[in-house]
């Protein structure tokens, strides 16, 4: 064992500017790979809040109303109220209906301006009565926009997925974009390392070949090559947890997190999480390139 940690050190000190080089690049690359992955789980914390809080809202005509499914100048009658109420309930992608009265919204319009000079403008004949829909599955909400779109006594339909959906698409687009970015750059390294382990061995082939015919095995001629490797990327692997560990605590604890509270961002235990698949990605990059590296210098 001592002669293959003396090996593995003779090896790293030798091929110094070439060890470097790897660890810069399993750096960059998996720290990359890391702000891929906590990308993809922002995402999923964002629409996992916002999708379980969508709410769509059927307003339905007041006096002021212009909409072609509004009577001039005459509020929703009771009738209609009735039949839009029903085929909501109706609807398999419906859990449960809220009707919400001009009196509610007018009460709830005064909390929200109470402090403002508009509150004395504005009656509880100018609200809107509706009814506020939760839905079954969230994603599946066509269906009861469809269904009361066009009918009788309903000015509009407020569905926040319209809005919601392209931030979600755009930020879908940017993790794969991130996590595609990081998976080149890991390719790179991985061929970076894949060469440096060659010259290494190129380098010692002699005494590779002394080793062979006095019947080394062949774990025992790789073992110190697989240990170079893989210390030059457990390296780059300790930069990318300190570059995610710094990216946690400067700028989303210390600042994203202080300016918009409505998110819920990622926090340790997705750090932690990100930074033990990096760990192994680290040494399955170390392993495979090693391995293929050295095969031709372990044939007698």
């Amino acid at each position: 064992m001592r002669h293959t940690l003396w090996e593995t050190w003779s090896g790293l000190r030798r091929n110094l500017s070439m060890t470097i080089a790897v660890v810069m690049t399993m750096w960059v690359s998996l720290t990359l790979f890391g702000i891929g992955l906590l990308s993809a789980e922002q995402v999923d914390l964002i629409k996992g809040r916002w999708y379980d809080k969508i709410e769509i809202t059927v307003f339905l005509c007041v006096k002021t109303s212009h909409a072609a499914t509004c009577d001039a100048g005459a509020d929703a009658t009771a009738a209609q109220r009735t039949e839009i109420e029903q085929v909501l309930k109706d609807n398999p992608e419906v859990k449960q209906v809220y009707y919400e009265s001009k009196a509610e919204a007018y009460a709830q319009f005064r909390e929200v301006y109470k402090d403002s000079p508009i509150l004395s403008t504005v009656g509880e004949d100018d609200m809107q009565d509706s009814f506020r829909v939760k839905l079954q599955n969230p994603e599946e909400y066509e269906g009861v926009v469809s269904a009361t779109q066009g009918m009788k006594g309903v000015e509009n339909i407020q569905d926040l997925h319209k809005y919601l959906d392209p931030l979600f698409t755009w930020l879908n687009m940017a993790r794969w974009a991130t996590i595609a970015a990081s998976v080149l750059l890991l390719a790179a390294a991985a061929l970076q390392i894949g060469n440096t382990i060659r010259m290494a061995a190129f380098n010692r082939r002699r005494e590779l070949g002394i080793m062979r015919l006095v019947g080394a095995s062949n774990w025992y001629i790789l073992l110190p090559f697989l240990l170079e490797a893989i210390v030059s990327a457990l390296v780059g692997a300790l930069f990318a947890f300190g570059t995610l560990a710094a990216l946690e605590e400067f700028v989303i604890k210390g600042k994203a997190a202080l300016e918009i509270k409505s998110i819920h961002w990622v926090d340790w235990p997705q750090i932690q999480w990100a930074s033990g698949v990096i760990a192994l990605v680290a040494v399955v990059l170390a392993i495979v390139p090693t391995l293929v590296a050295t095969r031709r210098f372990l044939k007698v």
